[in-house]
């Protein structure tokens, strides 16, 4: 009988057995929070944000100039528009006479122009030293006489009420 021989096993393969062999149940390996993805992720979106923020602010502040120019703009067509219309009534003759007649009290030729004046009191004899007794108080006042009026103001402080005991 012909003798029934295994072939040798061969030197670079190895049986694997069908069970593993661990100690105790297998547990997954603990992620943590933050993967390197994630992190280079967010790195990026920063280097975003910080490279966007200055173009963004410049824009803002420019669209904002842009806008009060333009109202200044708008002030300024209004104001030669005025200034035209101011111009087209000198070139008028019978309105430079108007104003001539109002501002100036011109008269044409022949005319007799009439002033009329208030009565107003007689002013008060003048003192020693020239100067009239009236003296004007309050806003209609020079401002010269204002200023001396608050020096000698500062001059005499208000006196402070005393305690009862």
């Amino acid at each position: 009988m012909p003798s029934k021989r295994r072939p040798p096993p061969s030197r670079g393969k190895r049986q694997v057995n069908a069970v593993r062999r661990t100690k105790g149940p297998e547990q997954p390996a603990k992620k943590t929070g933050l993967t390197t993805r994630a992190a280079v992720l967010g790195l990026v979106v920063c280097a975003l944000v910080v490279s966007a923020a200055l173009p963004l602010r410049e824009y803002l502040s420019q669209s904002g100039q842009i806008a009060a120019a333009q109202h200044e703009l708008v002030a300024k067509e209004q104001r030669v528009a005025q200034l035209e219309q101011q111009r087209r009534l000198l070139q008028d003759p019978s309105y430079v006479k108007k104003l001539a007649r109002e501002r100036l009290h011109y008269v044409m030729p022949g005319e007799i122009p009439y002033v009329v004046l208030s009565p107003t009191p007689a002013p008060a004899a003048a003192g020693p030293s020239g100067r009239s007794g009236i003296a004007a108080t309050g806003p209609e006042a020079p401002w010269y006489s204002q200023v001396w009026g608050s020096v000698r103001a500062a001059d005499k402080p208000a006196a402070l009420p005393t305690p009862t005991p």
